[in-house]
């Protein structure tokens, strides 16, 4: 354990220009266990990102003693900066406990930091619970990409309905992240949709689209994977030639 009176030094070191130094400083603290945990979560003050990193890194260290504090510093904190920082760190130690408070900031906190924040944290943890409160999100301009990409890692069916209308978002990242998830998910509301995006005029979404459709073994989406084989992308061509050998077809046959 460390001693009282050597945990203000450490902090200063926290803000020392020399990393290795500053690791050090971190891993000292991380076994000064609940004594630190304050003054760490007042570091989230700093301007400097790279102290406010080192402050996390220490809290994580500390691990399971410092979800609590963090959880109220989410919640209650005025300073966006730090509640932004506190989700980074329940992002970092996984504690399904943190879910219900992050969602709650996903869907409440007036700060956009903050809010992406929860999201990256959900992302880590990956638990269920977060699925609506991202499908959500979809629907906030500000959120939207970075929902689609965890509703992606989840790939949980209860966003099907939001992650095909996705497929018809202006924004391309989302239609991409839209197209890969539904695969993953495998619910036959989406052959349709995933057949139309075969034509957008993104590359990858048409690339992931056809993946998808691979998934599905179903053969309606043979005629629409075959004029990809001759897409002006040459990954988007590959895909298609795998998408349609897995669904049984070759050249010169026909749908089944």
């Amino acid at each position: 354990m460390t001693e009282g009176n050597h945990v203000d030094p450490l902090l200063s070191a926290l803000r020392d220009d020399n990393e290795s130094l500053r690791n050090h400083a971190a891993s000292r603290l991380g076994e000064a266990g609940s004594e630190a945990i304050p003054k760490l979560i007042n570091m989230f003050l700093e301007d400097d990102c790279v102290v406010r990193e080192a402050a996390t890194s220490a809290l994580v260290q500390i691990g399971e003693s410092a979800v609590d504090p963090l959880i109220e510093a989410l919640k209650d904190d005025e300073e966006w900066s730090v509640r932004e920082q506190a989700a980074t760190a329940l992002g970092k130690l996984r504690a399904i406990k943190s879910v219900e408070p992050l969602v709650y900031a996903l869907r409440h906190d007036k700060d956009g930091g903050v809010r992406t924040a929860a999201i990256w944290a959900l992302e880590r943890i990956g638990h269920p619970d977060a699925v609506p409160a991202l499908v959500d999100a979809l629907m906030d301009a500000t959120l939207r990409e970075d929902a689609a990409r965890v509703l992606k890692k989840l790939g949980d069916s209860r966003a099907t309905d939001a992650l095909v209308e996705g497929l018809g978002a202006s924004n391309w990242i989302v239609r991409r992240h839209a197209a890969e998830a539904l695969g993953k998910i495998g619910d036959p509301r989406s052959l349709d949709p995933l057949i139309h995006a075969l034509a957008d005029e993104d590359w990858l979404v048409r690339r992931n689209a056809a993946e998808s459709l691979a998934r599905f073994k179903d053969s309606r989406a043979i005629d629409p994977l075959v004029p990809l084989l001759e897409d002006e992308n040459e990954m988007v061509r590959d895909t298609a030639e795998g998408a349609l050998a897995s669904l049984g077809w070759t050249p010169g046959s026909s749908r089944s």
